[in-house]
């Protein structure tokens, strides 16, 4: 989608779908919407709705950081007491490894 074609309204509408799209647990659409309005809400010449986008732009920006932090120290916990967790570990995991832990 070229954003160029789109009336700032339009693209303001976007903008907010994504960022409330990120709170249904979909992360991605944050960084979606970072990616394709960060030109519009922080490069481009100032317009009515500039304000509103840069605010959802930072937004999603904080949430995709964030859900990052969490995600990654969930991945770290879990990794490093795997083993010590013995069978609730083993439910949680989606492919339970063999070997000695």
């Amino acid at each position: 989608m070229n954003l160029e074609r789109v009336p700032n309204d339009e693209k303001l509408n976007l903008c907010r779908k994504y960022y409330l799209g990120g709170f249904a647990f979909l992360p991605f659409l944050w960084l979606v919407n970072v990616v394709w309005f960060f030109r519009e809400a922080f490069v481009k010449p100032t317009y009515t709705e500039q304000l509103q986008i840069k605010a959802y732009v930072k937004r999603s920006a904080l949430g995709l950081l964030l859900w990052v932090a969490v995600l990654t120290t969930w991945i770290t916990i879990f990794q490093h007491f795997r083993a010590q967790w013995g069978e609730v570990a083993d439910y949680l995991s989606f492919t339970i490894p063999l070997g000695i832990p």
